[in-house]
């Protein structure tokens, strides 16, 4: 009697979280189908089977499931799939969970979708095809952890058999064979501030390079890509009239791999579709454990960052390296590391300039890697030299007018050989270690090449725009003491081969001031200290006309600009009068990856593109640039 006073339908009032929850649950996100799929079991009294019988009940689902259209049961059959695949470990049923989700999403035959666009099962099936595709295919338990075999060959399915071919055509980046390909789905991330994941259809993934190139294959620049580089590719495993066969049970796909520097979209069924791609998590799994940091310190004191090991003997040796394969019509964005550091610190810049689209488009980054406890002005050479081999390497006719527009970006002692890019220096460092005319100078040919490299800078043709972060044109505070710089001169080792011929040079010139110079080669410690004639010789030096230059100084605390530092730059020693824009940022000396300056760095890159516009050839995909950028206009800027 009391029971018969209750309503049998009353509801209850939860928060807006829990109301999400409720209408969002899925196969996905937890062990319980979505509430679309149990409706379908709830229609057809198979809700309480499904938990003790799933795979009789999929079996009864699939073979009641109508030729066309049936888009419910279609979407059930691809979840459920997914949840008993991931409760047993079946592949079979991850691979049918795709060819079912592929079916709903993709019908064939000019039939068209029946989900609405604003349905949520309809991102909820491209995400199940891209995880049953990535479980489906996923490497043996001996493998690497997440590890993806793409591999042709015949798999079985709940319903039948899967026949797989392989494209290779995708299966080559810069003249590369792909191997070992990661998922980046089940990749947590720590360490960069974004994560600039492109949604879409298929299994991002993160590849690594064969140590060996196919020579039929080798292409502009193959050699100068970084030795562990993880490539974000994308694989699509493409069904052939997948909704037409699932009755037959023969069903035949193909698996397709694109890299995400190259293509973004696919064509199915006559409709563009955008690839999904995550090459924050490809970057994040290439610096996992990498080795370049614990070599950061052991190339500053002792040097041999490439007699290590490190670097393969089929790359180049001169220090510029891509992150991705050289693409004309690209304008080059070279990053100079600063003391006892290394590229690896440009991760977060590097992150965020790829995560934008028009950059990408317009730019590719270029990293130069370098034993920074040498003399800054053997090291600029090195540079110079290595973007002058770069640029003749890859378009020695000339042709690719976006080289002829590169920007250069040095962070601390990296700004000063990124100066010496951009100043026509004349012969005032000669002639402060020598008293003869260097045209008097008697050494071998490879001997004078290696002083006129390291002794005298006119600007690089190609060089159009500078970025300072950092840099201490009027030197560091610390190497001003005495007691620092003299330990610098003990600890640090200077390149043997080049002992070799300063020891030459000395006996033969019989010039008293070079000889001196050479007993004890100056350290970048010792380049660095306000009170070096190098260091005032290069701040007396503008940049040369016609080249842009910018600065970034970091000021640490909030007192005073003028008497600010970052605990190793005086903000005097980082002014530079003729820099055409000065930001100051509030942090310390390491500030290259901080928002304030990589959002600077952006808004100076859409500049430089506005400026470069009239030379440079016009994209497809590329969409107009803004016409202001983050922060407005700068008052200081000239």
């Amino acid at each position: 009697m009391l029971s018969g006073c209750s309503t049998p339908i009353n509801v209850k009032h939860v928060n807006i979280q829990d109301a999400y929850r409720i209408n969002t649950t899925n196969a996905l996100s937890t062990n319980t189908p979505s509430d679309a799929s149990r409706i379908v079991l709830r229609r057809q009294g198979l809700l309480d089977r499904f938990e003790t019988e799933p795979t009789v009940v999929l079996a009864e689902l699939h073979n009641s499931l109508e030729p066309v259209g049936d888009e419910d049961r279609l979407f059930a059959l691809a979840e459920l799939s997914m949840l008993h695949a991931r409760n047993t470990k079946d592949r079979a049923y991850f691979l049918a969970s795709a060819v079912y989700a592929w079916s709903l999403l993709f019908p064939g035959n000019g039939l068209e979708i029946q989900i609405l666009p604003s349905d949520p099962r309809l991102r909820l099936s491209y995400d199940i095809y891209n995880q049953a595709v990535a479980q489906g295919l996923a490497a043996d338990d001996d493998a690497e952890e997440n590890e993806v075999r793409l591999q042709a060959g015949n798999y079985k399915l709940p319903f039948g058999t899967l026949q797989l071919s392989l494209d290779e055509s995708g299966m080559v980046w810069g003249g590369y064979p792909l191997d070992q390909f990661i998922s980046t789905n089940a990749l947590e991330i720590d360490g960069l501030r974004n994560r600039y994941l492109n949604s879409g259809i298929g299994v991002p993934l993160a590849a690594s390079l064969a140590k060996k190139q196919v020579s039929e294959n080798k292409v502009a620049g193959s050699d100068r890509l970084g030795p562990f580089i993880k490539v974000p590719v994308t694989a699509l495993l493409r069904f052939e009239n997948a909704r037409t066969n699932l009755h037959n049970g023969n069903i035949q796909g193909e698996i397709e791999v694109y890299a995400a520097d190259q293509t973004s979209t696919v064509m199915i069924d006559g409709q563009k579709q955008f690839l999904e791609s995550d090459s924050t998590a490809a970057l994040a799994y290439q610096l996992n454990d990498s080795p370049i940091y614990s070599l950061e310190l052991t190339a500053f004191l002792r040097g041999g960052i490439f007699t290590s090991g490190l670097i393969p003997k089929n790359r180049v040796k001169d220090g510029i390296f891509f992150m991705r394969p050289y693409r004309p019509g690209k304008i080059p964005l070279v990053l100079v590391h600063g003391t006892a550091s290394s590229p690896a610190r440009w991760s977060e810049l590097a992150n965020e300039l790829n995560g934008d689209p028009k950059i990408r488009e317009h730019f590719q980054i270029w990293l130069f890697v370098y034993d920074s406890g040498n003399y800054i002005g053997y090291s600029a050479g090195r540079l110079r030299k290595a973007l002058e081999n770069t640029v003749h390497e890859l378009d020695p006719e000339g042709k690719d007018s976006a080289l002829q527009q590169m920007v250069v970006i040095g962070h601390s002692q990296g700004g000063l050989l990124t100066k010496l890019t951009a100043i026509d220096s004349g012969t005032r460092f000669w002639e402060q270690i020598s008293s003869k005319p260097f045209e008097q100078i008697k050494v071998d040919a490879e001997t004078r090449e290696l002083l006129q490299e390291s002794m005298f800078f006119t600007p690089l043709p190609f060089v159009k725009r500078v970025i300072f972060i950092a840099t201490p044109h009027n030197g560091a505070m610390l190497a001003g003491y005495q007691v620092v710089t003299g330990l610098a001169s003990r600890v640090l080792s200077f390149p043997m081969t080049i002992l070799t011929k300063a020891t030459q040079l000395a006996t033969v010139t019989g010039d008293e001031k070079l000889t001196a110079f050479l007993r004890r080669p100056p350290t970048s410690i010792d380049n660095m200290n306000p009170h070096s004639p190098a260091v005032q010789t290069l701040a007396s030096i503008p940049v040369s006309s016609g080249i842009h230059a910018h600065s970034i100084i970091a000021v640490d605390g909030y007192g005073p600009i003028e008497e600010g530092d970052d605990g190793v730059v005086a903000y005097k020693s980082a002014h530079i009068d003729e820099a055409v824009s000065e930001l100051v940022v509030h942090w310390g000396h390491s500030c290259q990856g901080q928002p304030e300056v990589i959002e600077e760095v952006r808004r100076i890159l859409f500049e430089h593109l506005k400026t470069s516009e009239p030379t440079l050839p016009v994209y497809q995909e590329t969409a107009d640039l803004p016409n202001s950028f983050p922060g407005g206009t700068r008052e200081n800027e000239k």
